[in-house]
């Protein structure tokens, strides 16, 4: 049964299950920071390099592969990014030195999980839905994201400390492969199928991809979502990555930091519900300022609180409610301002900003704890970038939302 036959409830279940695997598997990593210390002799810099590498790639990766989802289909692509997913995993247990981590979790690993990633899966299925049902539709699918991190840490964890940080790694890339036979159901999104649905698109149908580009990079609203999202992604990738080290410093067992990143990854789900609800209903923007100003607030309660296992979990539940849901408003702003045609590649962009944020997130982390000792000048960086961010969403453009009867499946 091809995409066309298929209800879009079917589509959008898909790529939530699909961003569940490789989410929980990217935002898993940081429990493994320690035992690849630990188990190859490597510094927590050389650890903490080949994350930030990670970060860095998976945002690349995005907007090419969007790219080329638009023109060739969004099936060809989530199936390649399971192979190369499943690689980086299989392989990065071999690696012995920075290069070689750099090489498997940095490049493969990354670049793998990006394929089957937000930019895909929403800009994919966002092709077969009306303009008033895709931010709902966004946060449905980043719900799954968020629930596999809830789903993956502790058994990962578990792994980890059962049979070793290798053994876990060689799990995940077998879990990985489970993507493929969803991928499969996106096989009408092909050039010719996107091309007659684009005619809906916001004006864009008679846009080519280059010029499609040139205009969005001309436009100042587009502009600031990037610089909203660059904040974002340093503080998920600062968090995914060095919060178990900071609630290692505080003396709390490693049990809490994998029942924190579940409980974030919990929390979100209802987080990315709510956000793209919020999304139809009312004006993007601002949902993006409320979000970004909450997590500098939340950050402050973290940095002051006594830091019991019960005031971390607390802490987690407050972080996850805004982690992953600036997804499906920034998505929604994307598509609104430019149409669904090229959303693949134009989200995938804004994207790439937030990874260059997650690279610095990662790495300024692991750069602080080695000078330091301490992970304390980053938590106020990321107070600082959240609050910037609040402000920078306010002058975008945007129309109020229509207020439409949402269509049946």
């Amino acid at each position: 049964m091809s995409a066309r036959a298929l209800s879009p409830r079917v589509l959008i279940g898909s790529a939530a299950v699909i961003l569940l695997i490789t989410m929980g598997i990217r935002q898993s990593l940081g429990l493994f920071v320690e035992p690849i210390v630990l188990g190859t002799g490597l510094g927590i810099v050389s650890v903490s390099f080949a994350l930030a590498i990670g970060q860095f790639m998976w945002g690349v990766a995005q907007p090419i592969f969007g790219g080329l989802a638009d023109e060739y289909g969004a099936y060809r692509v989530l199936i390649l990014g399971a192979l190369v997913l499943a690689a980086g995993c299989l392989l990065a247990p071999f690696a012995h030195s920075e290069p070689g981590l750099v090489g498997t979790l940095g490049v493969l690993l990354a670049t793998g999980a990006a394929a089957g990633s937000f930019a895909i899966l929403i800009g994919s299925t966002a092709q077969y839905l009306p303009a008033n049902r895709r931010s709902l539709a966004a946060g449905i699918i980043n719900a799954g994201g968020s629930l596999g991190q809830f789903l993956f840490a502790p058994p990962v964890q578990y792994l980890i400390g059962r049979s070793g940080w290798r053994s876990a790694m060689f799990t995940l890339g077998a879990v990985s492969l489970l993507t493929i036979p969803l991928a499969w159901l996106f096989r009408d999104n092909d050039r010719a199928t996107l091309g007659a649905r684009g005619a809906a698109g916001a004006g864009a149908a008679d846009l080519t991809m280059g010029s499609q580009l040139r205009v969005a990079l001309h436009d100042r609203s587009y502009w600031c979502l990037h610089a909203g999202f660059f904040t974002c992604g340093f503080h998920i990738a600062f968090l995914v990555t060095h919060l178990p080290g900071d609630l290692r410093l505080c003396g709390l067992p490693a049990s809490v930091a994998a029942g924190s990143l579940a409980i974030i990854g919990l929390s979100n789900v209802a987080g990315s519900l709510t956000a793209g609800w919020l999304g139809g209903r009312y004006r993007m923007k601002y949902v993006l300022a409320l979000m970004y100003a909450s997590r500098a607030l939340i950050v402050a309660v973290y940095l002051v609180m006594p830091k019991t296992a019960l005031n971390v979990y607390l802490a987690a539940a407050a972080f996850g409610l805004t982690w992953l849901a600036t997804v499906p408003p920034t998505a929604g702003l994307v598509g609104k301002l430019f149409g669904p045609r090229y959303l693949t590649t134009l989200f995938g962009l804004t994207l790439l900003s937030h990874q260059v944020g997650g690279f610095l997130g990662a790495w300024l982390g692991g750069l602080a704890m080695a000078q330091l000792g301490s992970y304390e000048w980053v938590w106020y960086a990321d107070m600082a970038l959240a609050l910037a961010a609040a402000l920078l969403n306010l002058p975008i453009r945007e129309a109020p939302p229509l207020r439409t009867v949402p269509q049946p499946a």
